[in-house]
């Protein structure tokens, strides 16, 4: 993930009332708040000056309005409704300048702003209000300005990214490094696709992203912002800024320009939100495998990606030569909760998640069951449960080496439909090894007489003979000659290596030595 401590555009946040009142030039007017004071934090988006009673009909919202009610003086039923058409109108405030009209403040307005939730601000001092609304102009222009230009500089960048071709995870980054926050991808059930940001931020807010997800920044507040993923009548996520610092408007602007690009990027890769699931599966389990990151660092990333983690059993596996979507499949058949991933081309991990009171090695056999159904010429490794999530990359590590183990002579060995460690033996022990220099120079010795002639087609038929204890009738079956013909490749095997197969020593040495030279290979 990327490091995003600061923005790379900074822009000036949006005024609010507050932050007008904090202004020199309002400073020297000597403003009072006299009522409203809890909703000071309203976005201005405009300064209107305006002396009209009616003056609500010509707002659309988020003005500050300026008077001295110089036509509202001795009535004070037209006091009480210009408050109330103001807030009818959602502006975000009413200042009144101190004068011949009203030399104080008058409590009808007062009263009416109060109970309205209206901020009402008094100026004591002569203030020209000329000057008041060329300043808040002037900067809520800037800000606009500045918030066009963030928007086109994330366009352009997102939309250069896609044109190279970039992952989705540097889009996400891109984003990130913009919004200054965590950044995450979802589908429909709320279940994390990808992330981005500082990783202790995304952490905290994978952490219980269940249950936030859901009701944080229901109305985009908190810095909760959210787009939706959609394309071609079709919405199948969103994309979400947990906890930008910037205002909203801004926000919703960044959120709007990614969730753009990644629906571009989606179209234009021929990619579906199943497979930005297979992306994010396969970046935790790799990261699991590999241990560069803490297994408790990653829970919350599992929790959220939808695994049932709380007081479970995990089942780690790694099936070869099938597909990941075969295995989804058959994850939905049985029933099971889990992740699949491609670890490396022709191994996929999958993990499963049962409850503890779940028989894990039924589960796991009927699983094993069903992938042999639908893909014969398979091998399903597995580790031994493990109740503990720190255990897990263990468990997927010790999985991937059977699944090595035993993957180059799957096709002659009567292998059982789970295949675990103490199933691979001798190969096991061997692959471990393999890269052992004296080993190397072990299996090099012994095989030289068939290395240097570069002969595969020996190679083949003394590995399935090997692997078969000898069997020179099933090896004939599985290379479709005649025996006879068995026989001579034999002894043309024998002469080049100088040993004799039948002797059990010999043909042991010469069998751990193509077991490490095809350890070295793989």
């Amino acid at each position: 993930m990327t490091t995003t401590s600061e923005p790379t555009h900074t822009l000036e946040p949006a005024l609010s009332v507050r932050q007008v009142l904090t202004l020199e030039r309002v400073l020297a007017g000597e403003p009072e708040v006299v009522a409203g004071a809890g909703q000071l934090d309203r976005p201005v988006r405009w300064v209107h000056v305006a002396e009209a009673p009616d003056v609500g009909v010509m707002l659309t919202g988020g003005e500050m309005v300026l008077t001295t009610g110089v036509l509202l003086a001795g009535d004070e039923d037209k006091q009480a409704e210009y408050i109330r058409s103001l807030h009818r109108a959602e502006a975000a405030a009413v200042v009144l300048g101190l004068g011949r009209a009203f030399p104080t403040p008058p409590d009808v307005m007062r009263r009416a702003a109060e109970r309205c939730g209206l901020p009402m601000v008094v100026l004591h001092r002569p203030f020209p209000f000329a000057e008041l609304t060329e300043e808040v102009q002037c900067r809520l222009v800037r800000r606009k300005f500045a918030a066009v230009s963030l928007s086109e500089a994330v366009r352009t960048a997102l939309t250069g990214l896609i044109t190279a071709g970039a992952p989705l995870q540097r889009l996400l980054d891109e984003v990130a490094s913009h919004s200054a926050c965590p950044v995450v991808v979802t589908n429909l059930a709320h279940r994390v696709l990808a992330t981005a940001g500082e990783r202790p931020a995304v952490d905290d807010v994978l952490r219980d992203w269940e249950r936030i997800s859901r009701q944080a920044g229901g109305s985009q507040g908190d810095g909760w912002i959210r787009a939706a993923l959609d394309g071609r009548g079709e919405r199948w996520g969103q994309i979400v800024l947990c906890g930008y610092r910037g205002d909203t408007a801004t926000g919703r602007l960044l959120a709007d320009r990614a969730a753009e690009a990644l629906v571009l990027h989606r179209m234009l890769g021929g990619n579906s939100a199943h497979t930005w699931e297979e992306q994010s599966a396969q970046s935790l389990l790799t990261d699991l495998v590999s241990g560069v990151v803490p297994a408790r660092q990653l829970l919350p990333r599992a929790r959220a990606a939808g695994l049932p983690v709380n007081r479970r059993t995990f089942v780690p596996l790694v099936v070869r030569d099938v597909e990941p979507d075969q295995l989804d499949r058959v994850l939905r058949m049985v029933g099971l909760s889990g992740l699949v991933a491609e670890l490396a081309e022709g191994a996929v991990a999958v993990l499963l998640s049962l409850a503890r009171d779940q028989d894990a090695s039924v589960l796991t056999a009927n699983f094993a069951a069903r992938v042999h159904s639908e893909a014969v010429r398979t091998v399903v490794a597995a580790a031994d449960p493990r109740t503990a999530w720190d255990d897990v990359p263990t468990g997927l590590r010790e999985a991937q080496h059977v699944a090595d183990a035993v993957a180059d002579s799957s096709a002659v060995l009567d292998l059982p439909a789970v295949v675990r460690l103490r199933d691979v033996h001798l190969r096991g022990l061997v692959r471990l090894l393999r890269d052992d220099p004296h080993v190397q120079a072990f299996a090099e010795r012994e095989l030289d007489g068939l290395l240097c002639a570069a002969d595969e087609d020996m190679l083949s038929v003394l590995r399935t003979y090997l692997a078969t204890g000898r069997n020179k009738s099933r090896t004939a079956q599985l290379h479709h000659v005649s025996r006879p013909a068995l026989y001579r490749r034999l002894e043309a095997i024998q002469t080049r290596l100088g040993v004799d197969l039948d002797d059990f020593e010999q043909a042991a040495s010469v069998h751990i030595a193509l077991l490490a030279h095809d350890a070295q290979q793989a």
